[in-house]
């Protein structure tokens, strides 16, 4: 399985930081955010990452190279200036995933979880979504988990945790250019193809200064 890591947003919400350096690469208790993703992905086996990047890109190939150092091949899709948003970016780098499910991180997060078995799709499944408990800045979460099976609407709404299991054929009407993963998924959810996992373990998406903060306190009391 191939894994790919969004890494392409400017990170207007954690300005000035952002402004000379990309967001998945600001570090965390003294390593870079993505290095936290890298080292997870190789301990879970999976050896080929495609990282897209755009503001302030050339700085994320410079950091990371080619992944040897972890074990890993990287291989990178370069969207320009302009960040092709989450489903505009994961599309361009299809050519680069291949036919077969990969698993998607956001840069942005700091998560825990380690995959002692990694997830698979059932027949007719275009994405598996873990889902965490709502963080106080989305307390009214994104999608609804029941049985294992997430949908827009339902009593258990949880947050999207930026980790998630993709097949190439949720894309397969998409057109190249800007657009979001959420209406993708909505409509998956819509004809019952998403599963889903819920995750309790410590989970960050580091989306300000202050979250920044927060975490690393976290982590010093780890």
């Amino acid at each position: 399985m191939k894994a790919m890591i969004l890494a392409a947003g400017r990170g207007e919400r954690m300005r000035p930081l952002t402004d000379t350096t990309p967001k998945p690469l600001l570090p965390v208790a003294g390593k870079p955010l993505l290095t936290y993703h890298l080292e997870r992905l190789a301990r879970a086996g999976i050896t080929e990452v495609v990282i897209n990047h755009a503001w302030l890109g050339a700085q994320i190939p410079a950091a990371l190279g080619n992944g040897e150092r972890w074990g890993l091949s990287l291989r990178y899709s370069d969207e320009g200036d302009q960040a092709l948003e989450t489903g505009g970016g994961i599309h361009k780098a299809l050519p680069l995933l291949g036919d077969a499910p990969f698993l998607l991180l956001n840069g942005d997060i700091f998560c825990q979880l380690e995959w002692p078995t990694l997830p698979s799709l059932a027949d007719g499944d275009l994405a598996h979504l873990y889902l965490v408990p709502n963080p106080a800045h989305n307390p009214e979460g994104d999608f609804a988990l029941a049985e294992g099976r997430v949908g827009v609407d339902g009593p258990q709404r949880l947050t999207y945790g930026g980790i998630a299991l993709f097949h190439p054929a949720l894309f397969a009407a998409c057109q190249s250019g800007h657009f979001s993963l959420v209406p993708l998924l909505k409509d998956a959810m819509a004809q019952g193809r998403v599963s889903g996992s819920r995750y309790d373990g410590l989970w960050c998406d580091v989306g300000t200064p202050q979250r920044l903060q927060q975490l690393e306190r976290q982590l010093d009391g780890v």
